[in-house]
């Protein structure tokens, strides 16, 4: 009976062992995912319209996105994407949020 149970424990070892080893496997494959979400998910805030930039920015509603179009339809296209902080509603911890999203080419 010893000599089962010392089998069984092996065995649930091994499969404890080999299941952890897949998830490992797996890690790499599901962040490269990750990443090429994040590169998807970027919005030329001179040329996007503005239901393009709320659906893409952490933070900017429809009423926000509006005032950036309305923005630079004013004053020309940013020149920066620091410069998008000069519309009324996005600060510097928007900015920040979204800095890895916003391009303006």
């Amino acid at each position: 009976m010893l000599a089962a149970t010392k089998k069984i424990l092996l065995i649930s070892a091994s499969l404890i062992a080999l299941s952890g080893s897949t998830l490992v496997i797996a890690g790499p494959d599901e962040r490269s995912s990750l990443m090429s979400e994040q590169v998807q998910q970027q919005v030329n805030i001179n040329s996007a319209s503005a239901t393009e930039i709320a659906s893409t920015l952490k933070g900017i509603g429809l009423k926000t996105a509006e005032a950036i179009v309305a923005f630079r339809e004013a004053n020309g296209a940013f020149t920066s994407i620091e410069s998008i902080t000069q519309v009324k509603g996005v600060g510097s911890k928007t900015l920040k949020k979204n800095s890895a999203r916003i391009v303006l080419q």
